[in-house]
């Protein structure tokens, strides 16, 4: 990671520079399947389509949480995460042609009740649970959502990430539902990740285990809508 503290905390560099190594870095307009992503334009809040230039320049300017990675500069603008705007983008895919859009929603499970049950995950027999695989966003918080307490005790201060990333949920979730009240999917996928961190993409596998799961919930109405 290169971190920095002009912007954000990570420049990102490095990450993409990664991925241009592993990946063939196209043009959009050149994939097979028609792409755009979302980002916001940190002056104005404005709505921002990355609908041209090379992929990975645009899926850059997409995931620049605020704090977490610098903004990039596109065309004489700065731009931020899409999610802060349009976390999921509906309205981009009926304007791209889709007749039948079927959107997921990473968002849903993230406050109240599920993140209680985060807490719950991490507890057995009265004890913390630490698991052996923790990145290391992880290792800079307290375990605020971690920690086990007696009935009437105060809950424990987060540490200023915790803070930050949890404001963030809020927002993207409280956008998410506004904006698919208005501009719904034809079908709402809704996988329930309460108990994952910000940056714990090490435990992708996991991830993409509820996802399935999330599919197979869902699998009556896609086959009622589909076929």
């Amino acid at each position: 990671m290169d971190i920095t503290w002009k912007g954000g905390l990570i420049r990102g560099q490095r990450l993409f520079n990664l991925f241009r190594a592993t990946f063939q870095d196209r043009e959009i307009s050149e994939l097979p399947i028609p792409f755009g992503a979302i980002a916001t334009e940190l002056a104005t809040g404005r709505e921002i389509w990355l609908r041209d230039g090379k992929l990975l320049d645009v899926v850059r300017a997409s995931i620049a949480t605020p704090g977490l990675f610098t903004p990039v500069i596109r065309n004489g603008v700065i731009l931020v995460d899409g999610g802060l705007v349009n976390p999921v983008p509906v309205s981009m895919c009926r304007a791209l042609g889709a007749d039948l859009v079927i959107a997921i929603d990473l968002s849903w499970g993230k406050l109240g009740h599920y993140r209680q049950r985060r807490a719950q995950n991490g507890v057995e027999g009265g004890e913390v649970v630490q698991r052996e695989e923790q990145g290391w966003f992880e290792r800079l918080r307290p375990g605020w959502l971690g920690t086990v307490r007696a009935p009437g005790d105060d809950p424990v201060i987060p540490s200023i990430f915790e803070v930050f990333n949890t404001a963030l949920d809020i927002v993207e979730q409280r956008v998410a539902r506004s904006r698919l009240s208005g501009e719904p999917a034809d079908i709402l996928i809704t996988p329930l990740l309460p108990n994952f961190g910000t940056m714990e993409y090490h435990r992708a596998k996991e991830a993409i285990a509820e996802g399935r799961v999330a599919v197979e919930r869902m699998m009556p109405l896609i086959q009622q809508v589909l076929l």
